[in-house]
Parts: C-alpha cells; sequence; structure tokens
C-alpha cells in the first residue's frame, strides 16, 4: 500500500466498508443486549470480551495507521488501514453471535 496513483473507487470502496461496520456494530450490540437481558444465549465471558476486544482494536488500528503513516501513504490509506482491524473485529462477532442463535 504505498503512495500509488489516485484510485477514484478506493474513496467509495472506503465508505462502503464504513457502512458495512456501522451496520453490524449495531447487529452486535443488538444480539449482546439481547443475551443480556435473556432474551437469547449469551456466553459467561461475552461481557468481558464486550470491553477488553476495544483495547486490542485501538493498539492494532493505530500501529496500522502509523505504519502507513511511515510509509508515506495517503490519507485515504492511512484510515482505511486503521479501520481494517475493527472490521475485522466487527464482522466476526457478528457473525459468531449470529452462529449462537
Amino acid at each position: 500500500m504505498t503512495n500509488a496513483a489516485f484510485d477514484p473507487m478506493f474513496g467509495l470502496r472506503l465508505w462502503a466498508d464504513m457502512a458495512r461496520m456501522g451496520m453490524e456494530s449495531q447487529f452486535v450490540m443488538g444480539m449482546r443486549v439481547a443475551g443480556m437481558m435473556g432474551l437469547m444465549p449469551h456466553a459467561a465471558a461475552e461481557n468481558a470480551r464486550m470491553v477488553t476486544e476495544k483495547g486490542d482494536a485501538a493498539t492494532e488500528s493505530i500501529g496500522a495507521a502509523l505504519a502507513q503513516v511511515a510509509r508515506g501513504a495517503r490519507p485515504d490509506q492511512i484510515m482505511a488501514a486503521a479501520l481494517k482491524p475493527y472490521g475485522r473485529r466487527t464482522r466476526a462477532n457478528a457473525l459468531r453471535l449470529y452462529r449462537a442463535v
């Protein structure tokens, strides 16, 4: 991901990734709240996971963004790299919680 020529579709893909993450995170929050209310199966470690994964994702995100900055990447590339750890986690959480139902 070096500083290549401008890709006009990169911004659209970045927007689509952010929209997907937003929808997945709303789904995950709803499923976790439903689990806490006893409306669906809820693993005992889910509440702790909910808190600890935020710090891990933030650390990964900052590292990925700083790596892109060091390479001289464009701002949109830096943002995409910073969002990737969060996107992986929201997707994994959504799939895991969906399968638990």
